[in-house]
């Protein structure tokens, strides 16, 4: 019987660094999920310069931890940028929004209650 993989698109049983595994392509933004239900989601993203989520709202926590570069987010009216080796909690039903003032790599993990 083969087994099924809970994460998607990693290799197991080898190290990796999660930002190779995306790319980031120019004027866009890049997205692939390594796992998602009714209690969790792990997505990788990569913004191009330039590219922007605009302000929307979570019914979960989001925790970014940025991989590479830098990202601005806006939560709650204020302003933050965060670096490659930093993270940043947006908590659920506030208002947030992001933008790649440099291209940008991170992991967003969104915990539902």
């Amino acid at each position: 019987m083969k087994e099924t993989k809970i994460i998607q698109n990693m290799e197991e049983k080898k190290a990796q660094s999660l930002k190779d595994l995306i790319t980031v392509q120019a004027g866009s933004i890049v997205s692939k999920i390594l796992f998602q239900n009714e209690a969790v989601s792990l997505t990788l993203f990569s913004f191009g310069e330039g590219q922007e989520i605009s302000t929307h709202q979570s019914d979960g926590d989001a925790l970014v931890q940025v991989l590479e570069g830098e990202g601005v987010f806006t939560i709650d009216g204020e302003r933050h940028i965060v670096k490659e080796g930093e993270s940043i909690l947006m908590p659920h039903n506030h208002p947030h929004a992001l933008k790649a003032e440099k291209d940008f790599k991170m992991l967003l993990t969104v915990v539902f209650a």
